[in-house]
């Protein structure tokens, strides 16, 4: 067995595995994409498959044409992967028209001079075009994590690593008189080192990209209320401590609402917990109706919720308050008899520079309690003492 063969048989087992690595992930986590990486590198593993039996085929140039598709396909279905991956709609026109130039110049490459530089660039460039149509979906996606560019570098290196072969293959001696002959030589050794190493370092990249998606998936169910779709607790927590924190070192304003839903526990009572939930439901779409982009929202409790403000000072957030309070006294619930009112009361206050995130939830929800004293279905906002503006220390009530 040649070290072009060894080669081939080691690159024929990786695809086997990274085959069934994208299955258990694409049966983990239901992502699509993983589906069709899984598909593209058993197209890849069938592409090995055949150059592997080159040598024993009677019509060598059958089994170079079937190998060329498979590898053509296997690219193919890598890109509509990452087109998934990235959530993007696969550019099946670009796609087609590479599929099309790709079997146009391989029949081409066959009748031409094996080792002359027209042939090799007729056989290897529909590779390098389907890979920078990878490298162009990485880069036209939104996400740009440092994974995400290593999959791109390692996409370009693998495109350029095809053109490339055309001069290697003058320095290495040439690629064989025949098919057959093609195993034995030293450009085969290093087609096939040189491709196996770049296949692996993109595939571990992949693997990596669906891993740190798939971390980021379940972080983002650990913290999240699987009834209202907010943050719970935990998570309300960790956003406001992390944002605070960054937000105060720049000299900006960090706010907090504290909101409860009126009379819930009577709601409960009187009108079953379907109705219960559907009101969370309800209140926690007002909230993100009236809500900016970059205001945290979550629920931290049984009927109990928190807005973060990043950038507003108490004044903004009190209006805020009074519109989600006024907007909810505007609906009309279907699951609750006329006469009952769906209201909620809010407390209000804004964090000082050297105060614990802790200790603002406290005095919101102080000023939340306020609220419930004086009659609910209102604002109160907590009294700050020593919060920092311009240089001036004031009080707010």
């Amino acid at each position: 067995m040649s070290g072009a063969t060894f080669i081939l048989v080691i690159n024929l087992a990786v695809a086997g595995l990274f085959c069934a690595a994208f299955i258990l992930i694409a049966l983990y986590s239901r992502y699509r994409s993983a589906w069709w990486f899984a598909a593209g590198y058993a197209a890849g593993g069938l592409y090995v498959a055949l150059e592997v039996i080159l040598p024993v085929l009677p019509d060598p140039r059958i089994g170079v044409f079937l190998g060329s598709i498979a590898f053509i396909g296997a690219l193919m279905l890598v890109n509509i992967g990452l087109a998934y991956r990235y959530d993007m709609t696969p550019p099946a026109r670009l796609l087609a028209a590479a599929f099309v130039i790709a079997l146009t110049s391989t029949v081409l490459s066959l009748g031409l001079e094996r080792d002359s530089v027209w042939r090799m660039l007729a056989y290897q460039a529909p590779f390098a075009l389907m890979q920078a149509v990878g490298v162009y979906i990485v880069l036209s996606a939104h996400r740009r994590r440092l994974v995400d560019r290593l999959l791109a570098v390692f996409l370009l290196l693998t495109a350029l690593h095809f053109l490339s072969k055309a001069a290697v293959v003058l320095l290495l001696g040439g690629a064989g008189a025949s098919p057959q002959e093609y195993i034995g030589t030293a450009y085969a050794m290093f087609s096939q080192t040189v491709g196996a190493i770049l296949a692996v370092a993109t595939a571990l990249t992949l693997l990596g990209v669906l891993i740190a998606d798939l971390v980021k998936d379940i972080t983002a169910k650990s913290e999240t209320d699987m009834l209202s779709g907010l943050l719970n607790r935990r998570g309300f927590e960790q956003r406001l401590d992390e944002v605070a924190r960054r937000h105060l070192a720049r000299g900006l304003p960090v706010s907090l609402v504290m909101c409860d839903l009126d009379h819930f526990k009577m709601v409960n009572d009187t009108y079953g917990h379907a109705v219960g939930d559907r009101l969370i439901v309800l209140f926690a779409e007002t909230l993100r109706a009236c809500a900016e982009d970059h205001h945290v929202l979550g629920r931290i409790g049984g009927e109990e919720f928190a807005v973060m403000l990043p950038g507003s000072n108490v004044a903004a957030a009190r209006l805020f308050a009074e519109r989600v309070r006024s907007t909810l006294t505007r609906l009309d619930p279907a699951e609750l008899p006329p006469e009952h009112r769906f209201t909620a009361s809010f407390g209000v206050t804004q964090m000082s520079p050297t105060e614990a995130p802790l200790a603002l939830m406290m005095r919101a929800d102080a000023a939340l309690y306020e609220a419930k004293r004086a009659g609910r279905d209102c604002v109160r906002v907590a009294r700050v003492h020593q919060i920092i503006d311009d240089g001036r220390s004031f009080a707010v009530q």
